[in-house]
């Protein structure tokens, strides 16, 4: 490594709760390169657990508490083992930027609160390496919604491209962020479009025993209730502007069983179909709505992998052509950790890693805390 490159590796559990995502980059100078990436799989136990605190109305704080340390834990093993796993030493990192397990995201209301878990305290100790957490609180207390914190990324990573383009993720909850065309001097802008993965993964583990419908093959079994998807995109989350963000604590079970309740009898498969066009139309709404001139939108996150729905995404968003940040040499699947190490190369230098103009905060703020290795 040399005197201008730092190395940080970013670590984010997100809203499906598939794994733990690990991603390092070096930075050198404002240039951002992908050295390695890796998912570690949770232990069933904590996976288990870790869903359970996110449906879960109340916690106990004892049980809460426990949580935040084991997990904590995991996360600062996972990043010894991937270090040791790609052949760095953990001198050659700079920091680790660790968002840690969504719990709660509560953005409106008299008392807006967001919460993630997995100790950084635990994180630095076991592995000696500086560590930034807590991305999201700040942007928070400066009015914003916390969320979401990757279009900056995306911007840095993409936009010297120079042409307009949406970069969408698909994970428990599907979010966009729009790079105007360089030369347009519009402002990025990027947001929640609503649910990514969240209920179609729901759904696949109520009726196929799976974590989720493989490549989308039974929801292309079925076919879309147009009732239903009427039903569900009169949610009133779809008809607010951005700035705006959400989770499962209102795209899951009950929201879903609500749905259902008005428009019953609808057969299991139908519903799946049903689920797939409900991510795809709310994107290419959003997309539509909110954002001009766009040509190609760039997919990653676990969503890209499901075929089914891909092909329900490139129906939706004609003429715009639909490609995967894969095909364009960065691995769907770690983008996310990527952009955690990123913010953590932001706190480290002292510069803001929000976007007022995506958040809805009233200024830029430097995200993270800091927790100090040995």
């Amino acid at each position: 490594m040399t005197s201008r490159e730092r190395r940080y590796v970013g670590a984010i559990s997100g809203t499906s709760v598939d794994g733990l995502d690990l991603a390092v980059i070096a930075m050198r100078r404002t240039r951002i390169h992908f050295e390695a990436g890796y998912t570690a799989p949770f232990p069933p136990q904590l996976r288990n657990t870790l869903k359970q605190l996110a449906a879960a109305e109340r916690i106990a704080i004892d049980e809460l508490g426990a949580v935040d340390h084991e997990l904590g834990e995991f996360i600062g093993r996972a990043v010894l083992d991937f270090l040791a796993s790609s052949g760095l030493p953990r001198e050659a990192i700079t920091a680790v930027g660790s968002h840690g397990q969504t719990i709660r995201h509560r953005p409106s209301g008299r008392w807006p609160f967001t919460m993630q878990i997995g100790d950084p305290h635990v994180i630095a100790e076991i592995t000696g390496i500086d560590t930034y957490a807590d991305f999201r609180r700040r942007d928070l207390a400066a009015g914003g919604q916390g969320a979401p914190l990757v279009p900056p990324f995306h911007a840095a990573l993409f936009n010297a491209r120079g042409n307009a383009a949406i970069v969408l993720n698909i994970g428990g909850i599907a979010n966009v962020t729009h790079l105007p065309a360089t030369r347009s001097g519009r402002p990025v802008i990027g947001f929640d479009t609503g649910p990514g993965n969240a209920l179609i993964d729901l759904w696949a583990a109520r009726h196929l025993a799976a974590d989720f419908d493989l490549d989308g093959r039974w929801a292309a079994s079925g076919a879309v209730d147009q009732t239903l998807l009427t039903r569900c995109l009169e949610e009133p989350y779809f008809q607010h502007p951005p700035p705006k963000s959400t989770g499962k604590e209102l795209f899951g079970a009950d929201w879903l069983e609500g749905m259902l309740a008005s428009v019953p009898s609808v057969p299991a498969a139908d519903v799946q179909a049903t689920l797939v066009e409900l991510t795809a139309r709310s994107v290419a709404d959003a997309v539509q709505r909110y954002t001009t001139g766009c040509k190609r939108v760039i997919v990653c996150g676990g969503g890209r992998l499901n075929g089914h729905l891909m092909r329900r995404l490139e129906a939706a968003l004609k003429p715009a052509a639909v490609t995967t940040t894969d095909a364009l040499g960065y691995n769907g699947d770690w983008i996310e950790a990527a952009a955690f190490a990123w913010l953590a190369h932001r706190a480290a230098i002292g510069k803001p890693g929000n976007l007022p103009a995506v958040t809805g905060a009233c200024g830029e703020r430097t995200l993270g805390g800091f927790f100090p290795g040995q």
